[in-house]
């Protein structure tokens, strides 16, 4: 039989997630700023 895989803390990845939390107060207004121009864009353009 195969040993058991016993993930120690050492030996596992940082998250994804974890590593993007501390921008989240650069990132939320950049993308939000964008957002909000794209919008004003497509309205303009439309009308």
């Amino acid at each position: 039989m195969s040993k058991p895989d016993h993930a120690t803390p050492h030996d596992q990845t940082q998250d994804v997630v974890e590593s993007i939390v501390p921008l989240m107060p650069i990132v939320l207004p950049v993308a939000g700023g964008v957002l909000m121009f794209l919008l004003a864009f497509i309205a303009i353009y439309m009308a």
